[in-house]
């Protein structure tokens, strides 16, 4: 019971190691993002970075991630009055952590003025890595925090659509880029607002993709024992006949990833030819082996 106990534990440790770098590695690419590629353009797309950018060519005494400590401060102790610190789990660490990064970043690369001097190309790297960082936090289930914590309350007291509720705000702040920086860092901002959402789409999309490969064969039982013993998955068999020969078939159906579903095309093609198979991309795939129910 001891040695169980000690197992499940160690298990536990390790999966929550796992979580926490994997929320440090997304809030540390998208501070990366703000302080590098946002921040010297003023590519003001929304959120509290957005925002902040605003207030740092406003206000040049405080630079970025100072006014990220400061608004992300405020949206805390309003999550904590609204809602109370439990229902915002990590969204308090995430809200700190990203404002601690860019700040880091500023410090370690302190850039008055574009890197490269391409403003198209700062603006995929600007787009590109907070979208990135973005994905890897929403994909354990945590949140990079700042207008997480308006959406939460919003979600908790009011009827408001909150994705609308968000996208105005983000129109109104890209609206202002446009009047302290002109209109065509204004039109960059509405380019970087709209591709940041396909972006992250995307991005949580390749993560999680998995194959879903179901083969039609009379001979299952080296199929089977391939998946079972060389992939190291499972499969589901079912018993089925075909319509135009009537002879009787198995009907196998697993899920791999991508790397496993073209071993298991080659071994088909290898040791039985007359398989039939089918494969299907999912990017949900809920159960024992893959996501938590």
């Amino acid at each position: 019971m001891n040695a169980l106990k000690e197992a499940l534990s160690a298990q536990n440790l390790e999966k929550n190691l796992k979580f926490f770098a994997k929320l440090n590695l997304g809030l540390l690419l998208t501070a990366v993002g703000i302080a590098l590629f946002k921040t010297p353009n003023h590519f003001a797309f929304g959120g509290t970075s957005g925002l902040s950018i605003l207030l740092a060519a406003l206000f040049p005494q405080i630079n970025v991630g100072g006014f990220m400590w400061i608004i992300n401060a405020a949206l805390v102790v309003l999550g904590y009055i609204f809602l109370g610190l439990g229902c915002m789990g990590w969204t308090v660490y995430s809200s700190f952590a990203l404002s601690f990064f860019v700040s880091l970043c500023e410090g370690i690369w302190p850039l008055t003025a574009s890197i490269t001097g391409d403003t198209l190309l700062e603006l995929v790297f600007a787009v590109a890595l907070p979208a990135v960082g973005s994905a890897i936090v929403f994909d354990i289930g945590a949140s990079t925090g700042g207008t997480d914590i308006v959406a939460l309350i919003l979600a908790k007291h009011t009827s408001m659509e909150i994705g609308r509720a968000l996208m105005v705000s983000d129109l109104l702040i890209v609206g202002s880029a446009a009047v302290v920086f002109g209109l065509d860092t204004g039109l960059y901002c509405i380019l970087g607002l709209v591709g940041k959402a396909f972006v992250v789409d995307g991005v949580i999309e390749n993560i999680n993709l998995r194959k879903v490969c179901t083969v039609i064969t009379a001979n299952p039982e080296p199929i089977q024992e391939f998946i079972l013993n060389v992939l190291h998955r499972s499969a589901t068999v079912e018993q089925a006949y075909g319509a135009y020969t009537h002879h009787e078939l198995s009907v196998l159906m697993t899920v791999l990833t991508r790397r496993e579903a073209a071993r298991l095309r080659n071994f088909l093609r290898e040791h039985d030819k007359r398989a039939f198979i089918t494969i299907v991309n999912s990017s949900e795939i809920i159960g024992k082996g893959f996501r938590a129910v």
